[in-house]
């Protein structure tokens, strides 16, 4: 499998757990799980981070620039 392609689907991953979170977030937020708003904030960050590396790790793969074999 070529760098690039592992690349893209780290990204694919990357967008999963993003989406895995968001709704961690919104299920801590609405009472349904224990949590407070330092597990939000804290989320958050998290979900920030990785939609940034899902975005970047994407744009890349399509670019065809091979970021994690340097």
């Amino acid at each position: 499998m070529s760098g690039v392609n592992l690349q893209a689907l780290v990204a694919l991953a990357c967008f999963l757990l993003c989406l895995l979170i968001a709704r961690a977030v919104m299920n801590i937020q609405r009472g349904k799980w224990p949590g407070g708003q330092m597990w939000v904030l804290y989320l958050r960050t998290l979900l920030g981070f990785l939609f940034a590396a899902a975005i970047t790790l994407a744009f890349y793969a399509f670019a065809g620039i091979d970021l994690l074999h340097r």
